[in-house]
């Protein structure tokens, strides 16, 4: 594959658009580096699907440098975006075409594509695959649609709200099934609404609201959680004890050498990814309920 000289999938400095006198996205800069996974998180309307959009080359930006794959995604032709691979919220298919048609019809729309049969046990429908479509189970058609977002052998991966709907197993699955994307050199940018998803699967996760982008960091990271004040709780023969502390690892090896050895009970509690997640956007006005963008 073809790979960008500077190392990034995705450069974005400046990006704005506008919608009347709603400012969709305001001044976003974001790296993605090649062979990342980045979960972009933020509430319904805060910017995503249109800072999403303009990556894809579906939408222009009004202003600011984009480069995706070393390109501008507005100008981009059937070359460059044969290098990409998109997974949309919903989607529509063939419902009467099987499985095996269906990814071996749109294998044919790549110049170098995966073979077709590989991708669909890659997605774990090799059982289904002379099923069709509408017979499909809701998370076997998620499935499906990754299957034909893969099958062109993309250097970069958009997967919007993937697991909606999905029930906890099938959710797992998917994942399962991302990582192993992501162990193969792809590329990928996913926007989700799980807090739980993002921590799994992301390298990085950028927090977007009212079009601003609040932070971009690892999970742990995001918005100082590293350096949050920890709750330590423990217990000895004064009974349960529990305290706040910047310097947690400080305090564990008191008690350890206090105790002479392990300590009863002892849990360490910093903020969750939500907790600090929710913090951050609820300083923000809120946003919209849904972007209103025209089509």
């Amino acid at each position: 594959m073809k790979q960008p000289g500077d190392g990034l999938a995705v450069r974005v400095r400046g990006l704005t658009k506008t919608y009347g006198q709603k400012r969709a996205v305001d001044g976003v800069d974001l790296d993605v580096a090649v062979g990342e996974t980045l979960a972009m998180l933020g509430p319904n309307g805060a910017g995503k699907t249109t800072t999403v959009e303009v990556l894809e080359g579906y939408r222009r930006a009004d202003a600011g440098e984009i480069r995706v794959l070393g390109e501008d995604p507005a100008v981009g032709g059937p070359a460059w975006r044969a290098r990409l691979g998109i997974v949309l919220q919903t989607a529509t298919d063939a419902a009467e075409l099987t499985v095996a048609e269906t990814v071996h019809h749109f294998a044919r729309y790549y110049p170098a594509p995966r073979d077709a049969d590989e991708v669909i046990a890659a997605v774990g429908l090799e059982d289904k695959r002379r099923a069709r479509v509408r017979a499909l189970s809701g998370g076997q058609r998620r499935r499906l649609d990754v299957a034909l977002g893969i099958v062109g052998d993309p250097e970069l991966l958009f997967l919007d709200e993937p697991t909606t709907g999905f029930d906890p197993q099938a959710r797992r699955h998917f994942w399962d099934l991302v990582a192993h994307l992501k162990s193969g050199g792809t590329t990928i940018l996913l926007t989700t609404h799980y807090l739980e998803e993002a921590e799994r699967l992301a390298d990085r996760v950028a927090v977007i609201n009212q079009g601003r982008l609040l932070d971009v960091a690892t999970p742990s990271r995001l918005g100082g959680r590293d350096a949050s004040v920890a709750v330590v709780s423990w217990s000895d023969a004064d009974g349960p004890h529990e305290t706040s502390t910047r310097a947690p690892a400080t305090l564990v090896t008191e008690l350890a050498a206090r105790a002479g050895g392990e300590v009863a009970d002892l849990e360490v509690r910093r903020p969750s990814l939500e907790d600090v997640y929710l913090q951050m956007i609820s300083a923000e006005s809120p946003a919209l309920d849904r972007e209103e963008v025209p089509a």
